[in-house]
This record gives C-alpha cells, structure tokens and sequence, in this order.
C-alpha cells in the first residue's frame, strides 16, 4: 500500500489544477452569473443545466442530484477513482512530484489501479505507435493504411501502432517498464496462455481507445493476415478502465469542437472517424464494438448541453445492417433534446470509403443533415407494406403510430402526425392525428412513459423546493427564517470578509434549521469565517472537512456554489442579513423569557423573577437597538 499522500501536496494540486478545467474536459461549461459557470450534470439525467462550478471557490455543486465537492471529488466521482489515485492523476497534469507520509516518494509499484492500468495502456500505445513506425513486420500495415488515404502523419495523429505477430513481445515489454503480471492481465492487454500471459492483441494495426478525459483506456485491433482466426476487430474486453458501453472513439479529439458547434456525428468505424476528421469533419465520433446507446447519449448530451440548436448525425451504411442500426439509434432519440439526422452515403459507402473515391469535400457534405431519424425510421416501416390498399394502410399506421405518439413534444408529435399521414396516403388527416394523440394519453396513463419528464429544479427555483436537513422539518425557503439563514451562511462561507468577524460571535443556537446549524458548527470548527479571509480556498477544504457527515459536506459545497440572492453583494446586504438573523434569535429569546416571567409571576422565586426581567429589559434594548442602528448595533 502506498503511503498517505502528504498533505502540502494535496493543497498545492488544488491550487494548481483550476476546476473548470478539469470539469471542462468532461462537459460543456456556460457562463451562470456570478463567476460561475453551468452545465449538464454528469452524475444523473437531467434536461436543463442545474450543475454549477464556482471556479474562485475550486468548487462544483449540482441543484439536481445534491452532488459536490472539489476538483479532487469530482474526478474520484467521475472516473470511480480513490482519492490517491484522483490526487496521482492530477498531481501528473500539473507535474506536481507527490511526497508520500510512509515511505517517501511514490515508488511505481504502490500506485493505484487505476493509474496503474492507464499507464500501461499509455505505455503499450506509445510502444505499438514506434512499432508502426518502426519496424519491418508492419509494412502490411502501413500498407493497410496506404491504400485508404491515411499517411505517416495521419497515422500519427491517431496514434494508431501495431502489435507484432509474436506471443509475447508487448508483454516482455511492460514487464520490463515494472508491470505485474497481474496488471497485465487485469489491463486487458495480456491473457492466459498455457506457460503464463501472453499478448492479447497480435499482429494488428491497433487504434488506442481514449476516455474523454484524454486517458488511453482500450485498443480497437484490426486483423491484417488471413492466418489470424480471430474476428475482423478485437476490442479491449470491459475492465476496471474499459467499458465498451460507455467510451466513443474519438471523443477525446471532437470533445470541444462538439461542445463549440453544438454538433456530433456518429459513424461506424475508427477509420470512418480518421476520414471525417481529416476532411474537415473534427466532431466525428464512433462506438467500440457495440451499438450506439443510451451511455453514449449521456455522453454527448453534456457536450451539447440540450440546446435547441443542437444536432447529432448518424451516418449508417446503406445496407440492411446500417438500416437496422439507424433503427435502434431511433429508439433512443427521445433521449436528445437535440435534433436526429441521418446521412447515408450513395452507393452506400462509408466516409472512409467515400473519402477515397469522391474526396474530402463530398465526406464533408454527406454529414450535412440530411433526413430526420424519425423520418427514416418511418419510411422503414412504411415501405414494408402495400399502401395501395385499405389494409396495408391500416397496417402501416398500426406500426408506425406508437413510435410518433413517444414523440415527447407534443408540438413536434402534431406534425410528425402530420408527415405520417402523408407518407401513408390517409387523407383525413385529422384521424392519424387523433389516434397518435390517444396512443401517447395511453401510454402515460399506463405508467407515464409518454410523459415528458418534469424539468429538475435549478438554483433559481430554490425558493419553492424543499431542501434536504439531516433532522428535523423539511427546509423550504418560503420561511423567512430559513431563507436569511440560508443567505447568511453563504455569504459566511463565499464572501466571509464581509461578515467576519461579526458572524464568528453567533451561536450555533442562532440557526433554528437542523443543517444550517451543522454548517455553522463546521464553519467554527474550521476556525470561523475570520479563517476565510486569509485564505479563501483552503478555508472551504476546512469546513468540508469539519462537516461530521456527507450530508453536512454536501450542504456546505451547495452553499459555497449557489448565487447569493442579491444583485449588489456588499457589506451593506450584509449587514442587513446579520441583523435579520441576530433580531430573529432575540426575538425567540424574548418570547422564552416572557414566558418564563409568566410561570414564575404565578408564584416563583422573587430574586429569580428580578433576573428574569432583568434579562428581558436587556434583550428588548438590544432589539431596539438592532431596529435603529442594523449591524453598528451587532
């Protein structure tokens, strides 16, 4: 086990590896107001953006599923890594030498799994690029690429290599550079063979498969000798870093040009993607292996954010397997808010294929959008029937109507109605409507499949949603008191110089909601909010730290993200919010005493009852004085 990292290192990776950053190698950020930015949370389904990150603050938080933390959390979350190994990957982005509590720095060996089998990879995808390059044995596959338009450059930056015909050659290899054999067989690039691992992959052109972080995660293998008995492509079978179902190719390279244009395109193959982006086409991207899914879709989706302009094109091969793929791709369209297309080629090539025949122009032009998926998965279905007669009509509409009626906008489902009477020739126009229509009531009265998903709450709509305590009520901000509790807390937590000192002198007892008066005793525990003006964001890993339990830390990063609800944010508000927090505690103290003063006036101790009213005439100065004189009075 590797020791615990130390922590000044820790810190110092904070500091120097900003969040929005890191975040935006993931999804598309847009500007939130206040210095922050917003986007598509990549940890639940959501239709509009309620995932915000505070760069000033190397925080994120999303409004939706109640998710947040630091840089540190967010890459553990989204690539399922430990906290050493999230450290390890941004401490190497930054070129940070990690020094370790138990055993100095960090020998090879110790890292974490993770890390261990991305360096492989990283390692073997170099060594199969020098391989390519290099070596004799793969002129067949320099040939290969040749012959379909790719040269030395373009191979190069694919980093497509090779993997020599031999057992064992990249498994000596990385044996050499440290690796386990272990290691070897959990990467995915070696397998059991009868003396021990052997390669996985042998005497392929190889294409590394990257996350959309940039990590070499698998490798898609194409066979090139007709001795080889495996299949036409070997994948990378599902590891700890390597799941087929969720990586596209190329997404590493289309990511931010996806994200600029509002746009993917969806083709087939690795060198599909080679020729697209060659041509021009720099947000293709292609599945491993598998059909195209509702985890690509996810992907995609924090990329396009779910704009009204957003589009995504399907390029299928002609043939009744790319028809059949278009299909399925149908099914899962009501997963975009974007707008489906699909482009087929003539003759029914690929752009790879196309790209060699006609050139780079007419690979750019066959990704145009063409025909609406929808459109195409009709005609499929259509044209399987007679519509010259009553019945083939009836038939078709039979089919064809329940996939318009999963149409979820209702104004997009009125004239898909529309086109589909057209394309089956039923003049009453207004039945096809109609009986679309029913289908979709039918289907939501059956369990709300057609029904269209209620739009999650951002932090603009904080003001009618109950929000998580960890007792007690259900916090809603239509109680003045919580809300000014609320707004307090963050001003404590975003903008401390302007409460502190003042707000370090309340009492935990002062914060009449359960979790807001854990965030206050974490703030203190922190060393207050004085601590915040020296230093902002080791201030925030303090108090996370402090919180007892992750409903607590999860509160405190929503209040260090979410806007403070004033325009004008200045000592001022701030002042106003202290004395409207400290007036309200006095207030309950006042009707405690008095109360009090009431028992004890029916037949207590007098010299009790002189202290009793002698504290209520304080408090009630006080009162007078806070209603007079605001924060001067605190």
């Amino acid at each position: 086990m590797a020791g615990r990292i130390n922590d000044e290192d820790v810190k110092a990776v904070r500091d120097a590896v900003p969040i929005d950053a890191v975040v935006s190698e993931y999804l598309q950020l847009r500007n939130a107001g206040g210095g922050n930015l917003k986007g598509l949370c990549p940890f639940h389904d959501e239709k509009s953006p309620s995932f915000q990150v505070s760069p000033s603050k190397g925080l994120f938080h999303c409004f939706g599923c109640q998710e947040g933390g630091d840089t540190i959390t967010f890459v553990m979350k989204v690539d399922h890594l430990t906290f050493s190994e999230a450290v390890e990957r941004l401490a190497a982005q930054a070129g940070i030498t990690l020094r370790y509590e138990e055993g100095g720095y960090n020998p090879s060996h110790q890292r974490g799994e993770r890390i261990r089998l991305v360096e492989a990879h990283k390692i073997a995808a170099d060594w199969y690029v020098e391989q390519l390059a290099t070596s004799p044995e793969a002129e067949t596959g320099r040939l290969f690429l040749a012959e379909r338009g790719f040269d030395q450059n373009a191979a190069a930056h694919f980093s497509v290599g090779y993997s020599p015909q031999g057992w064992d050659h990249l498994t000596r290899y990385l044996r050499g550079k440290g690796f386990t054999d272990k290691e070897l067989l959990l990467s995915g690039l070696a397998q059991e063979g009868r003396r021990g691992p052997i390669d996985r992959f042998r005497g392929r052109l190889m294409w590394p498969i990257r996350d959309i972080g940039g990590d070499v995660v698998g490798f898609g293998a194409r066979k090139l000798y007709e001795a080889d008995n495996g299949p036409k492509y070997l994948n990378t079978p599902d590891t700890a870093i390597y799941k087929k179902s969720q990586v596209l190719y190329g997404i590493d390279l289309a990511k931010k040009d996806i994200a600029k244009a509002s746009r993917a395109v969806v083709v087939e193959g690795y060198t599909d993607v080679m020729a697209c982006h060659l041509a021009g086409v720099t947000t293709a991207i292609a599945t491993c292996g598998t059909a195209f899914g509702g985890e690509h879709i996810k992907i995609l989706r924090r990329l396009l954010m779910d704009n009204g302009s957003a589009r995504v094109i399907f390029t299928f091969d002609g043939d009744s397997a790319g028809q059949k793929a278009a299909l399925r791709a149908f099914e899962d369209d009501q997963k975009f808010a974007a707008e489906t297309y699909i482009a087929i080629a003539p003759d029914g090539m690929d752009p790879c294929e196309l790209r060699l025949a006609k050139g780079d122009e007419a690979v750019a032009d066959l990704v145009e959008p063409r025909t609406p998926l929808f459109e195409f998965a009709l005609r499929q279905i259509v044209v399987r029937y007679d519509l010259d007669t009553p019945a083939g009509r009836a038939a078709a509409l039979d089919e064809a109507a329940p996939i318009v009626a999963r149409i979820k906008n209702t104004g997009a489902q009125h004239e898909v109605a529309v086109q589909l009477a057209g394309m089956l020739g039923i003049l009453d126009t207004q039945f096809v409507v109609k009986r679309v229509a029913q289908l979709a009531r039918w289907a939501r009265d059956r369990g709300g499949k057609g029904a269209p998903a209620p739009a999650p709450r951002g932090p603009q709509s904080y003001e009618a949603a109950p929000r998580p305590a960890t007792s007690g009520p259900a916090l809603t901000l239509r109680n003045p008191v919580y809300a000014t509790e609320r707004e307090l807390l963050k001003l404590a937590l975003q903008r401390p110089e302007l409460v502190s000192p003042a707000v370090d002198a309340y009492g935990v007892d002062e914060f009449t909601a359960a979790p807001y008066a854990a965030v206050r005793q974490a703030v203190m525990d922190a060393g207050g909010a004085e601590y915040g003006v020296q230093d902002g964001q080791e201030y925030l890993v303090r108090v996370r730290e402090a919180a007892p339990d992750d409903t607590v830390r999860a509160m405190v990063t929503e209040l260090a993200v979410e806007p403070i609800m004033r325009r004008t944010v200045d000592e001022v508000y701030a002042g106003t919010v202290l004395v409207q927090v400290r007036r309200r505690a006095v207030e309950r103290r006042i009707r405690d005493v008095q109360s009090q003063m009431t028992r004890l006036s029916a037949g207590g101790d007098p010299a009790h009852l002189a202290a009793v009213q002698n504290e209520l005439w304080v408090l009630q100065q006080y009162d007078q004085a806070l209603r007079e004189h605001g924060a001067a009075a605190l």
